[in-house]
């Protein structure tokens, strides 16, 4: 059973410290990233090979995956799987496409002679994480791969761990996703050490890369954190969580069926139901205990429905659900209530939000069109998933010509000398002088 959290006679200021949260301890975890991405800088391959053998318990014949075996695993993809793939593939192009790309130039002209331009260009080269642990997420090559390929990257590499059962490959549907989507750049390296490859560049296998994106586990994630200042990321992302606000209209067996969902991915992962009213409270969680032993995965799900990360909130009404369901800032929030769209749109922290009982978040980890690559951890109240503009970067064009730099020059001239900075006073000035 999910543990209950009655917050329904409480006012705090902040909802936020009383959140059920995983104990996700990146600063810990870095103990034993730094040494690793430090040999990986050393050392390049032979570090590579050695922490395979010691990490995944395997080591590649090729780190970088054959042009040939990629190929032979989309031969080898199941007909029915590789349709729904290339149509989880198409919905979430034309999304990103149509919604989350900005034109490359714009102006304005602030005076005669003043003109500021603002430029948007993808970045150059980028590397994309796959896990392929307790589940290999195919399906995170997609949510990847295809805003990067829309925000108009040209240079795409991917790693994922290799696999014993494999002979060292990664997982064949990974790669079968990888030839659909043209990434023909494929390392089976896993783990920090995929994270340092990428970052640092290995001699005459990887060359470095601009962004790190992609989902992984606290190790990939404290590599991302230490190694950010050598190379932009997308996110430090902890374990996956859903969050349902429901009311006592929803169905209450739909909605255990969701918060077991997102429970299959990690013992960390944590699944939180919003509501108003005990009775439904106690009808969901008859619902998990009814629908878990037929799970396969009911051992793992035991345990994260069962963590400190999981829980029923019981609130007083509909304003403190709002604010509750602020507080959470969940990386999926589905809305199950009278007036779900009403209510949605009401929502300010969320990665993304699944509006009404036939928007599961299974909907949006893999054919909704959207990103499934989302803040975790209450990081939606100041961040956002991964989509198209993550991969592009602005910069400002700045054109005055004499008339347009003369008519604001004394401005600048005061400011300098408010600052106590005679040398940017200087370069105005002398323009004056010999313009």
């Amino acid at each position: 059973m999910l543990r209950i959290i009655d917050l329904s006679s409480q006012t705090p200021s902040d909802y936020s410290r009383l959140m059920p949260r995983s104990a996700f301890d990146v600063d810990a975890a870095l103990e034993r990233v730094v040494p690793i991405c430090d040999a990986v800088k050393a050392h390049g391959e032979s570090a590579l090979r050695e922490f395979s053998a010691k990490f995944d318990g395997v080591v590649p014949d090729d780190l970088r995956v054959p042009a040939e075996a990629i190929a032979a695993a989309l031969e080898q993809l199941d007909p029915e799987l590789r349709a729904a793939i290339e149509e989880a593939i198409r919905r979430r192009t034309q999304v990103a496409e149509s919604i989350e790309t900005e034109p490359e130039w714009s102006e304005t002209e602030l005076a005669p002679g003043a003109r500021v331009g603002y430029r948007i260009l993808p970045v150059s080269r980028v590397g994309l994480y796959v896990p392929g642990g307790l589940a290999p997420l195919a399906s995170s090559v997609l949510h990847n791969a295809v805003p990067a390929i829309a925000a108009g990257v040209s240079s795409i590499a991917l790693a994922t761990p290799p696999q014993k059962e494999f002979g060292g490959l990664p997982h064949p549907v990974i790669l079968a996703v990888c030839a659909l989507l043209g990434i023909d750049e494929v390392y089976a390296v896993g783990g920090a050490q995929a994270i340092a490859m990428f970052a640092y560049g290995v001699e005459g296998l990887c060359a470095p890369v601009d962004i790190v994106a992609g989902p992984g586990n606290i190790y990939v994630v404290a590599a991302k954190r230490h190694l950010r200042s050598v190379v932009g990321i997308d996110s430090e992302a902890g374990p996956s969580e859903i969050c349902v606000w429901a009311d006592d209209s929803a169905n209450p067996s739909w909605v255990a069926a969701d918060l077991i969902s997102q429970a299959e991915h990690d013992p960390l992962a944590g699944s939180v139901l919003i509501t108003e009213s005990p009775a439904f409270a106690a009808a969901v969680n008859e619902a998990v205990e009814a629908q878990l032993p037929s799970n396969p995965l009911h051992e793992r799900l035991g345990v994260s429905l069962a963590g400190d990360q999981s829980a029923i909130i019981l609130v007083r009404d509909h304003e403190q659900a709002l604010k509750v369901v602020d507080a959470y800032a969940a990386e999926h929030l589905e809305v199950q209530t009278r007036d779900a769209k009403r209510d949605a749109m009401l929502v300010r922290n969320a990665g993304a939000v699944f509006v009404g009982p036939h928007s599961p978040v299974p909907l949006g980890d893999y054919s909704a069109g959207s990103t499934h690559v989302l803040p975790t951890s209450g990081q939606a109240r100041f961040t956002s998933g991964l989509t198209a503009r993550s991969f592009r970067k602005a910069v400002h064009y700045i054109e005055y010509d004499a008339q347009g730099l003369s008519a604001i020059a004394d401005g600048i001239e005061a400011f300098a000398r408010a600052e106590r900075l005679p040398g940017h006073e200087a370069a105005i000035a002398i323009r004056a002088v010999e313009g």
